[in-house]
């Protein structure tokens, strides 16, 4: 299974941005769907982004981040990337990225270090 290794979080101001990256030890060519997903304090993980590579490249969003965030992958450099802009308090959460086969392995899927994202009001 490739290792993945989340950076770019960071404390911010409401309405600022940051770009978080995932960084695969090894090829994400041929993973399905790769994905941010997030979780904070005493609440369950909930499904950010995610980003297939199939034959269309289908994009899922939260319906809470949709028109804010941008998830992108970079399969030569073997990246993911969030691009987070008009952030919100509700967006403060520890954020991990996921190679997924399908997107609701997202609910098991082991944990790395994940990045945190805190947003001040």
């Amino acid at each position: 299974q490739v290792q993945l290794v989340e950076s770019g979080g960071g404390l911010v101001q409401a309405g600022g941005s940051l770009r978080l990256s995932c960084a695969a030890s090894g090829s994400i060519f041929s993973i399905n769907v790769m994905a941010w997903y997030r979780q904070a304090p005493g609440k369950e993980r909930e499904l950010v982004a995610g980003i297939s590579d199939g034959g269309g490249g289908s994009i899922y969003y939260l319906d809470s981040v949709k028109g804010r965030f941008t998830i992108s992958r970079d399969n030569a450099k073997n990246m993911l990337y969030l691009q987070m802009n008009s952030l919100k308090p509700e967006d403060t959460a520890m954020y991990y990225c996921a190679a997924l086969n399908y997107y609701s392995d997202f609910i098991d899927y082991p944990r790395g270090q994940g990045t945190q994202v805190t947003v001040s009001s």
